[in-house]
């Protein structure tokens, strides 16, 4: 088990061994997300644009332009 000690400014330092599990960057976000009384953390991973065109090149359906900038703008 790993543990972190918080700061005075309510800061942590994720240790080296989650870093590298999750594969974190500096600059990278996290969520914390609350799950039976205890919290869970993940990496945030964003699509890249290249992977929300090739969803929408593979969609079966039409979308219209304003739909797929509104889209990409996120």
């Amino acid at each position: 088990m790993l543990t972190a000690k918080v700061t005075t400014k309510g800061q942590i330092t994720i240790p080296k061994a989650v870093r590298d599990k999750l594969g974190l960057s500096p600059g990278e976000r996290l969520l914390f997300k609350e799950e039976n009384d205890e919290f869970v953390i993940k990496k945030i991973v964003l699509k890249s644009s290249l992977d929300k065109w090739v969803g929408y090149l593979n969609k079966s359906e039409t979308t219209s332009s304003d739909e797929i900038v509104d889209e990409l703008r996120g």
